[in-house]
């Protein structure tokens, strides 16, 4: 079988049944509860909400120097890493694969959560194209043409719908010519269209940063209407995420990825595959694509039928939700990746003092070895998986109701929350069922 991420599956063991089954019965009590008890009125502001943080950190963070450094620090590592995508050896030991499929595209999450929208600055792409910029004298926010607004986040969903392709279906993915060959289209196509329509196309078309910036939503940290920093509730930060065309197939295209990565690892899924004449790779195509269209589907179908129970009807509504299916994927996220995330993260990092596999030891940690201390206690590992995937579902849970008691008629916002209710629970329970099926 041909390694999944690039470089391997998940490290731990399949969790109990009976783990599932309570963490299911857990999500649907849990969904109810929130129905019948939570607040009868909106309590989220979003983003005029927030306390500030002290002047002299705001000012920091906002200063040119500050933001400079974080991006000559971006584009460094990105350069670094392109020396092991160019030069380096055809071998797993070359630590490319676990940047790109690791530290880049999981890493991103703890990152963006921890610090905010941070990739912001980071991204050595948009630090390109502002040197770029510079030399020839132009604003990065002027382009050759303007971009339809209509547009919205659909090409950051195609971006991702690639990216995740590449990483669990793509033949020969973990070879240097088809990683070589995904980030150069990457690079042009995003950069072409950085300099067709200026800046803004890096938070329209960019899939990594779309990702890092609808995860940021979930960070403590925010910008108020007012331009201030402040600090404020993670759900009050989600509550802030403006519905725009796209939105809701960005989140079915990561939703629906991470579903298929849990069902490509289950044995009936394997064990079918492989006695059918049709190639892995179109059948991976398919079945991802189908993932991905499943979410969107059902997401935009409830949605529509909450605004018909609720008398609320408008083709808005999946936008205006769809920030509470964030939490949800966030939940597969952790639940799915996060021993793959420490013990191949540590893996890469050693690896990356030797990115040209000549026996060089840039950093220090070319002789040390993996700690996998952690595949000791898959009992804890277990529990924090089912954790994940409840907590996500509650949190989501919990930003739809503050939503809906917002939009709905107050008789009817309990009516009209029930469809997108059975939904979540489909989708956690699913989560859960692929969690103990692989």
């Amino acid at each position: 079988m041909i390694p999944l991420h690039g470089i391997g599956g998940r490290q731990d063991l399949p969790i109990p049944f009976g783990l599932a089954v309570g963490g299911a019965a857990v999500a649907v009590a849990v969904s109810f509860v929130v129905l019948g008890l939570a607040w009868r009125s909106p309590k989220y502001q979003g983003n005029k909400s927030g306390k500030p943080l002290p002047s002299a950190i705001t000012r920091t963070v906002d200063a040119g120097w500050f933001r400079w450094i974080v991006r000559l620090v971006g584009l460094a590592i990105f350069l670094y890493a392109m020396v092991a995508l160019v030069f380096g050896v055809d071998r797993l030991t070359n630590p490319i694969f676990g940047f790109i499929y690791i530290l880049l595209w999981v890493g991103l999450v703890p990152i963006s959560i921890a610090l905010g929208p941070v990739w912001r600055t980071l991204n050595p792409l948009r630090t390109l194209h502002l040197l770029l910029c510079k030399l020839l004298r132009q604003p990065p926010s002027k382009g050759i043409l303007t971009l339809s607004p209509r547009l919205g986040l659909w090409p950051a969903a195609l971006g991702i719908f690639a990216f995740t392709w590449l990483e669990l279906v793509a033949p020969d993915r973990a070879t240097i010519p088809v990683l070589q060959a995904w980030i150069a289209l990457y690079v042009v196509i995003t950069f072409f269209g950085a300099v067709l329509f200026g800046d803004r196309w890096f938070e329209t078309g960019d899939p990594f940063e779309v990702y890092a910036t609808l995860m940021s939503r979930l960070s403590p940290w925010g910008r108020r209407t007012d331009g201030s920093l402040v600090v404020r509730r993670p759900l009050e930060n989600l509550d802030g995420l403006k519905a725009r065309p796209g939105l809701v197939g960005m989140v079915a295209a990561l939703l629906g990825s991470t579903a298929y990565d849990g069902f490509s690892n289950s044995s009936a899924w394997v064990g079918w595959a492989q006695n059918q004449d049709i190639s892995m790779t179109w059948l991976g195509t398919a079945a991802l694509i189908v993932f991905m269209l499943f979410v969107l589907i059902t997401y935009s179908a409830a949605t529509l039928v909450a605004g018909r129970l609720s008398d609320s009807s408008r083709t808005t509504l999946p936008g205006l939700f769809a920030h509470s299916v964030v939490p949800i994927a966030l939940g597969y996220v952790i639940a799915h990746y996060l021993t793959l995330f420490i013990l191949e993260g540590q893996r890469t990092l050693i690896y990356l003092s030797d990115p040209l596999s000549n026996g060089a030891n840039v950093f220090g940690t070319g002789l040390l070895a993996v700690n996998t201390g952690i595949t000791n206690h898959s009992t804890a590992i277990s529990v924090i998986q089912v954790l994940a995937v409840v907590g996500g579902h509650l949190l989501g849970v919990i930003s739809a109701h503050d939503r809906a008691v917002a939009l709905f008629p107050r008789h009817k916002a309990l009516a009209g929350q029930l469809p997108l209710l059975i939904v979540m629970v489909s989708y956690t329970a699913g989560g859960l069922l692929l969690l103990f099926s692989s």
